[in-house]
């Protein structure tokens, strides 16, 4: 039995299967967890769906910023961004199962061993804790990981709720931009879709930034990426997509990067959990 995390598919089918074809996976004993964003700008959305749909409860997977953007067009919210590759999904004659499935997944999932081994040894690339949490774009400094518990099932239950058209509406705009405790609930759902779908960098506070999304060393010097401002907490390890210019690498320990750039012509990267080995596809340039 393995565990395989695999970054953003954004539409790219075919680098998907490479990765699961070489490593023989087994939906009977394996479990893959995706890091969102299953739709958008490559070449096969639709199937990227089907596919993942297809494996069952042997896949998990998050919401991403793409995946929500989905749910809002095809509802008449929003306007289909042109370099998206939706249309498929739309037409398809299961379009209303597809998206009535993409509406009930988490924003937040949590992995916990059914049976922790006897004698847990830690690797440079394995860490000794082998549970993890994952979301698409990470946790906002501000808040525990009870607290981004508490918050994810807030919105959850919005959008599977009979007013989700209501919600996924209310979804765009970049403020709150820091969380308090006395935010209204629309506030509360447009920041913690903001946090667990867009987020990259934030400032000393905590505050969330959407106007830069460059590599880190280009990043202001008065911003610095979520993860460096969780690093002294007592998290598990954290998993995370979204940002593609990290090329992977965020060098804090315990928090896992798995956004390659596939649809940009970098790669599709799966991580073996229970090993640490990452194996990655490389992608030609789909947008």
């Amino acid at each position: 039995m393995a565990t395989y995390i695999v970054g953003d598919l954004q539409g790219c089918l075919t680098e998907l299967d490479t990765l699961l074809n070489e490593v023989a996976f087994r939906p009977s004993q394996d479990t893959l967890w995706l890091t969102g964003d299953l739709v958008a700008r490559g070449p096969d959305s639709l199937g990227c769906l089907r596919r993942v749909i297809a494996l069952g409860n042997a896949a998990t997977t998050v919401l991403g910023n793409h995946d929500l953007h989905l749910l809002a067009v095809a509802n008449g919210i929003n306007r289909a961004n042109p370099a998206d590759k939706i249309g498929p999904i739309l037409q398809a004659r299961d379009s209303q199962d597809l998206l009535y499935w993409l509406r009930h997944q988490p924003l937040l999932a949590e992995f916990t061993p059914s049976s922790p081994p006897a004698q847990p040894t830690a690797t440079a690339n394995r860490p000794q804790v082998e549970s993890f949490v994952m979301s698409h774009a990470g946790i906002p400094p501000q808040w525990s990981i009870e607290q981004a518990r508490s918050a994810a099932r807030f919105v959850e239950a919005q959008l599977r709720s009979p007013h989700y058209k209501e919600r996924l509406a209310q979804m765009y705009g970049n403020s709150p931009a820091f969380w308090t405790e006395d935010l209204g609930e629309i506030e509360q759902l447009r920041f913690a879709i903001n946090a667990f779908t867009r987020m990259r960098l934030c400032y000393a506070d905590g505050r969330l930034d959407f106007d830069n999304k460059s590599t880190l060393s280009a990043a202001p010097r008065h911003l610095s990426p979520w993860f460096k401002l969780r690093q002294d907490r007592q998290d598990p390890p954290l998993i995370f997509g979204h940002w593609a210019a990290l090329e992977g690498e965020c060098q804090v320990p315990d928090i896992y990067a798995l956004d390659t750039g596939c649809v940009w012509g970098g790669s599709m990267t799966l991580l073996c959990w229970e090993t640490g080995e990452r194996i990655s596809s490389p992608c030609p340039v789909y947008a």
